[in-house]
Formats: C-alpha cells, structure tokens, sequence
C-alpha cells in the first residue's frame, strides 16, 4: 500500500463566532511523502482538529488547496468527496468515541457493515485488526473493562478497519499515562512501515523523536528577546492589529488606548479605553497567540514595550 505525496498549498479557515471572524489556519503549506508519520505540533486552539478534518474531507477550506497524489481533496463534491473519506481515510479521534454497549470486537466490525461488508468480512477483519494492536485476547471486552490506552487502541484498530491509505489521528496520547502512550507510540511507529501515511495532531512532545516530519502549527519564538523600548504614538496610530504576532508587552506611561475588535463584515466593537499605568498584550504575548484585538492611540501616546521576561520581572513583580 503507498499514498501519494500530501502536499497542503496556502490553506486558510474562517469561522465567524459572536460577530467576529477566527482564523485557526491562514496560509498553512506543507507536503509529506508516502510512509511517513507527520506531526501537527501546537498548543490547544491553533488549528490542529481544523487541519484533520480539512484532510479527511468533513471540513471545506475557506481557501488553498489539499492534494493526497492526484486527488484534489479540495475540489471533491457529492459521491466522490464521501468515496474518499470511506475508501482512502482512517480517523482516530482524541475521545476514543466508542460505543460503550459494543464489545472492542464489535466497535471495530459495525461501522465496516454499515459501508457494505458483509457481516462474516466485517467481524473477520476486526480479529486481524485486533491481534495487529495487541489486543487479540480482548476482543469480547466492552470498553468499560479495558484501560485507556486499550481502548485507544481500539481506536486505531477501527481506524484501520478498511485499511486506508491516510491514517488521521488527533491527540491519540493526550489522556493516557507515559506507559500506555509509549505503546500507543509504538503502534503508530509500526503502522506506517507499510507505505500508509499518518498525521498525528498534538501537543505532546513526546511524540516528535518518531516523526519523519513536524509541522508546527505555531511559529517558535526564535527571535532573541528585545530590551525594554520607550515608543511613542500619534493620536489614531495602529499599536498592533488583530491577528498580528504577540511578541511585547506595552504598559501605558502617558495618555490613552482604545482597544477594538475587528468583526467579520470589517466593522469594528470597541471593547475598552485604557489610561496611564495600565498595560494590554499579556496574554498572547505569554501564550504565543495572535492578537486577538486591535490597539489604536485615543490620544497621543508614550509606551514602554517590554519582553515577556522583563514584564515579568519589572512590572508584574515591583513593588
């Protein structure tokens, strides 16, 4: 079994919540190659479920393109667009998403019934898939007597049930313990020596020694941190947007700043005027988040930026 190459071209998503629009990926490119596991590296909310379900066709992108070899999954409609996500896609989801009345055997052999296998196929299939994971002897197990690592298993195993050419995994160690994530690191390790192509969403470093490819969903701070600056702005000057890089954090020493949120129609909310002695930028300054508001000068205005070790340091921790 090989899968073409993936290749993920300017890719961007929008949503628009309470008025406003978020943009979990905008302009993501990247390609991986047959029989590699890919490792979408991020912290919560930076798009990695967004991504996953943009590659197994459950989500339509605002725009860019997806490839997997000569299948433009982003241009896939109707029959075709639900031929791929049953013949080419295999999803493991963060939450197991068993079904508790069902034995593992069972979990693994329904969903192949209800996309044309025959029964005796059906449950034939789930006892190879079963013993391919490790868990021949729990077949007859309902998923409230096997571990979390067991039933993650489960979960590959169903996942692989018509043995597709994509494996899409999201978080797969996030709630196991470093015994049971290790085995599931194990299963993945072997899983794509046969040409399959795996990408896996975490968060979980534990993951990146094993991976042929790491995408990170969030550019590392590379840059060495700045000194402390004294800046200054006129009355109606942009200090930073919505949606820029978060790299300082300005504490107000004179005048005022009107902090705005841009909507999705382009009209802006304005959230907050804040004076002298007040600082904005925290968090994604701390978190490694975008901006999630615009600042602009109320009046004209002098600033200190400082580095988030040097707000720590200077501002959060005087006297």
């Amino acid at each position: 079994m090989t899968v073409g190459p993936l290749v993920v071209d300017d890719l961007a998503v929008e949503f628009v919540h309470d008025g406003y629009a978020i943009r979990p990926l905008d302009g993501l490119s990247f390609e991986a190659q047959a029989g590699e596991l890919v490792v979408l590296l991020g912290p919560s909310g930076c798009g990695k479920t967004t991504l996953l379900s943009c590659l197994g066709g459950i989500l339509t992108p605002t725009s860019g393109t997806i490839r997997v070899g000569d299948v433009a999954v982003t241009d896939l409609k109707g029959k075709d667009l639900d031929q791929y996500r049953r013949g080419q896609i295999g999803f493991v989801f963060q939450a197991f998403n068993l079904i508790p009345s069902l034995t593992a055997r069972e979990n693994i052999a329904v969903p192949l019934t209800l996309t044309g296998s025959s029964r005796a196929d059906a449950f034939a299939r789930a006892d190879v898939l079963l013993d391919e994971v490790g868990l021949g002897d729990r077949g007859g197990h309902l998923p409230s007597k096997l571990s979390g690592g067991q039933m993650q298993r489960v979960a590959v195993a169903r996942g692989l049930g018509h043995d597709p050419k994509l494996l899409l995994a999201d978080e797969p160690t996030a709630n196991l313990d470093h015994i049971q994530a290790e085995a599931i690191i194990r299963l993945l390790q072997g899983l794509r020596d046969d040409g399959r192509m795996i990408v896996v969403s975490t968060h979980d470093a534990r993951l990146v020694p094993i991976a042929d490819r790491i995408v990170q969903m969030v550019p590392p701070h590379a840059a060495p941190e700045q000194p402390e600056q004294q800046m200054s702005f006129e009355a109606g000057h942009s200090i930073f947007e919505q949606g820029d890089a978060s790299d300082v954090v300005y504490v107000i020493e004179a005048g005022e700043v009107d902090v705005l949120r841009v909507l999705a129609d382009g009209s802006e909310e304005h959230l907050n005027r804040i004076g002298p002695g007040a600082y904005f930028g925290e968090l994604g300054t701390f978190l490694g988040f975008q901006r999630s508001a615009s600042c602009r000068a109320h009046s004209d205005v002098e600033l200190t930026a400082y580095s988030p070790r040097e707000f720590r340091e200077r501002v959060l921790h005087r006297d």
